[in-house]
């Protein structure tokens, strides 16, 4: 079974959707990942996402894009990433989405900086995440969707950096409807082994997103493709592949290489 492919909207020329599906289409995608900023904007943009659905555009999942998230060390920053996020599920179910993700934190705290201790305590910082995985997991198991958790590097976020911190607040919280992100850029960095943390990872692994070694698109980079769809093949992984990245070079030839790559990567099927 092939992977299908998803391009993140805001790296496609076009004026609107529809436009920018087409293009995705032509260049080798299957769909196309929304981004969901915060003050509810999300949901101010469903006149123009039910029309794009209309038009048949598809699109599986939406990455919220805000300056706090669901980890904040301020209690009302939280409690608004977590109000933005109930939106984002609710709209990205009406138009027939899978899910909608969001890290635990981006740019609050690293221990790889002074002072290096936060100002709250790993237990501390496990039970805030618990509490709004459970709460948006309920939200999400009511909605038929799904709530994604992505782990990010040591520079950008102290809480989840690795695939298996994401499991441990996935097995927590205990619902079907939380389930972790695998992103192969902070893969890069935090995994020992890729291929044995996707593994251990595979009964909670929901959705992946790619980009290279070095935070472009697939082929600017070292990884090693083929092997990274041959374990995610292995595992029986059924989610999508949503391109998220910089690209380097003219924008629809860097696409169209992403594309290219992923698509050659993928294992062959074995014939009947």
């Amino acid at each position: 079974m092939t992977i299908p492919l998803a391009c993140q909207e805001q790296l496609l020329p076009g004026a609107d959707l529809s436009q920018k599906f087409a293009l995705a289409l032509a260049l080798g995608y299957q769909g196309v990942e929304l981004r969901g900023r915060g003050d509810l904007e999300f949901a101010r943009r469903l006149p123009e996402l039910r029309r794009a659905r209309n038009a048949g555009v598809v699109m599986p999942t939406v990455c919220v894009e805000m300056d706090h998230f669901i980890g904040d060390f301020d209690p009302d920053r939280s409690r608004d990433a977590v109000r933005n996020l109930h939106s984002q599920l609710s709209v990205i179910a009406e138009i027939g989405g899978i899910g909608a993700m969001t890290p635990a934190s981006w740019g609050m705290f690293s221990r790889r900086l002074p002072p290096f201790e936060p100002p709250r305590s790993p237990a501390g910082d496990r039970q805030v995440l618990v509490d709004a995985l459970g709460e948006l997991g309920e939200h999400a198991r009511a909605e038929g969707v799904t709530l994604f958790l992505e782990p990010l590097n040591r520079y950008e976020d102290h809480m989840v950096n690795r695939l298996d911190d994401g499991v441990a607040l996935c097995a927590a919280v205990g619902l079907p409807s939380v389930r972790v992100v695998a992103d192969t850029f902070h893969m890069n960095i935090e995994e020992d082994d890729v291929h044995a943390a996707l593994r251990a990872a595979a009964p909670y692994l929901g959705h992946v997103q790619v980009s290279d070694s070095n935070r472009y698109q697939p082929g600017a980079g070292h990884l090693d493709w083929p092997a990274l769809l041959r374990t995610l093949r292995d595992i029986n992984y059924r989610g999508w592949l949503a391109l998220e990245c910089r690209l380097r070079g003219d924008p629809v030839r860097a696409l169209q290489q992403a594309a290219t790559v992923l698509r050659h990567a993928q294992p062959r099927q074995a014939a009947a």
